[in-house]
């Protein structure tokens, strides 16, 4: 009996959202190493921080390549190829003889993985009505919180014990064979053959430009730029403040910051209840709050045991309002939807680059606790903000 075209669809999302795991590891897996990576190459905290910043950068920019790629070659089987190609990036970080070689194979990492997660996004918002788009889109995400979890995780246990080079040999692993598989799903899976019939011809720069052009799209690019600068520029630091300041091994360390991604499971279990009760404006203010809540309870702590429920309060917050600015990112401009999730993938870890650079000069300036309150008071401000924008954004649409 044929498989029902429902139960395909599910079956390519969930893959997706298993390429969203690695794609998430990736960018979470050096955040418990800073220490021993400091050790390892004798340079200051500061420098070897550099090895998440280049891998945001990189990230951030590439969008404006697979963006229109997807849109015009077919988003699920690029995926597959960049999962594929990732593996040379982590390959060469478990090999990196000096800390340039490894920022260098960071920066091929995060080249090929920026295809993963805004391309699925992408895909999604193809195939799915934008009514049922959130509760889709939450779903997928929780591949992507397992590997914000996994990835501090796995940093920490390798580096524990095998020590950190292992870390990334395994992560290649992950990718060839999810790149593999997801490859094979794009050739027998119908679902995934959809392309946008309408997509434009006007090269790179002029699909960029149909977005920047929707005063809506600007808004939602604008805020979550910040979000990635407040919320995963503090997150970095603190398996590393909490291994030197109350003494937790990096296993440890990384296993209290599934905290977080328990959180953001919180929000997945309960995505539908959460969009019905709170609406986008609740999910954006109270999201803001959940975070400055977290920082608070981190920056005053006495125990490392404040940790658990301070990053559980940090992924719920960061859930509620990321999963928000997600699907309103879908529907920036639908006739180029890929560009357009790109794009705004691009601003949220650009905005995370910039935020691991500054929370590094304030950490060795000041201390962890500024650099906590500044996300603290940072956070409630671009959730309120965008809780007031999408109010006044509904009215128009209304009218």
């Amino acid at each position: 009996m044929p498989e029902a075209p429902e139960a395909q669809h599910r079956r390519a999302v969930m893959l997706l959202s298993v390429a969203a795991f690695a794609s998430a590891a990736a960018a979470r897996l050096c955040d418990p190493m800073l220490p021993d990576l400091a050790r390892s190459f004798t340079a200051s905290p500061t420098a070897v921080a550099s090895v998440i910043s280049s891998f945001a950068i990189a990230y951030g920019l590439t969008q404006a390549m697979f963006g229109p790629l997807g849109d015009r070659l077919g988003k699920y089987r690029l995926i597959a190829l960049t999962t594929l190609l990732s593996t040379l990036g982590a390959l060469g970080s478990a090999v990196a003889w000096s800390l340039d070689a490894l920022v260098i194979s960071r920066v091929l990492l995060g080249a090929t993985a920026a295809g993963i997660i805004p391309l699925s996004m992408a895909w999604i918002g193809d195939t799915v009505p934008y009514e049922q788009r959130q509760a889709t889109l939450a779903r997928f995400l929780g591949g992507q919180i397992l590997g914000a979890i996994g990835g501090q995780f796995i940093g920490g246990v390798f580096t524990d014990t095998l020590g950190w080079r292992w870390a990334f040999a395994f992560l290649a692993g992950l990718y060839l064979i999810i790149g593999a598989v997801v490859l094979l799903e794009s050739r027998a899976n119908p679902s995934t053959h959809h392309r946008h019939a309408d997509t434009p011809r006007q090269g790179i720069l002029g699909q960029a430009a149909q977005v920047f052009v929707q005063p809506w799209a600007r808004v939602i690019l604008s805020i979550v730029f910040l979000e990635g600068m407040l919320v995963f520029g503090a997150l970095a630091f603190v398996p590393s403040y909490l291994h030197e300041h109350f003494g937790l091994s990096l296993t440890m360390a990384g296993a209290a910051m599934a905290f977080f991604g328990l959180g953001g499971l919180s929000y997945i279990l309960a995505a539908r209840h959460f969009v019905r009760r709170l609406g986008e404006v609740g999910l954006a203010t109270g999201g803001g709050i959940l975070i400055a809540l977290g920082w608070a309870m981190l920056a005053w702590g006495t125990t490392w045991l404040w940790a658990l429920p301070a990053s559980y309060f940090v992924g719920l917050g960061f859930y509620m309002l990321h999963n928000t600015l997600q699907t309103n990112a879908t529907q920036m401009a639908p006739a180029v939807r890929g560009t357009a999730v790109s794009l705004f993938a691009s601003s949220f870890f650009l905005g995370q680059s910039l935020g691991v650079t500054l929370a590094a000069h304030i950490l060795a300036a000041s201390g962890i606790v500024p650099m906590l309150l500044i996300a603290a008071i940072g956070t409630p401000l671009v959730g309120s903000t965008l809780a007031w924008l999408l109010a006044r954004h509904h009215r128009t649409q209304q009218a």
